[in-house]
């Protein structure tokens, strides 16, 4: 069987001309922001949140950060800064934990390594012989 293997689908649909839906919906809600700012601050201050707001607007809708949308950078970003992945342990000892170790006696010495005896080839050669007859050579015996 032959199936059809679905291609581009990290490329959103478009709904307004070269608006995705992601896109049209962030400069709705900045538009909504930019209305009631309108409505309730001065002139001056309405301008320059309008500056803001519309900035931010456009970077969270149309820029994109290593093929991905701005708002998965910024997630990704605080979810870094928030939550580290490298961890640093700095013990600072104590003064008496110090004297403690430069009072303690010395460890003693790690034990002696015990080295085998190597099996002859006579020996390895009964052994093979045990095995391969399934016990009933017995070396002992002859």
């Amino acid at each position: 069987m032959r199936f059809t293997v679905p291609q581009f689908i990290d490329v959103e649909d478009k709904i307004f001309g070269p608006l995705t839906t992601r896109q049209f919906l962030i400069m709705l809600v900045v538009a909504g922001a930019l209305f009631i700012v309108f409505k309730l601050a001065d002139f001056a201050l309405f301008v320059f949140l309008a500056v803001v707001m519309i900035v931010f607007g456009g970077v969270l809708a149309f820029l994109r950060v290593n093929g991905q949308p701005f708002h998965y950078f910024l997630l990704n970003l605080i979810q870094t800064f928030s939550k580290p992945r490298l961890r640093i342990w700095d013990k600072t000892l104590t003064d008496s934990e110090l004297k403690e170790i430069v009072t303690a006696p010395p460890p003693a010495p790690p034990p002696k390594r015990l080295i085998k005896e190597r099996v002859s080839t006579t020996k390895l050669s009964e052994l093979t012989l045990v095995v391969n007859t399934g016990g009933v050579y017995n070396p002992d015996e002859s």
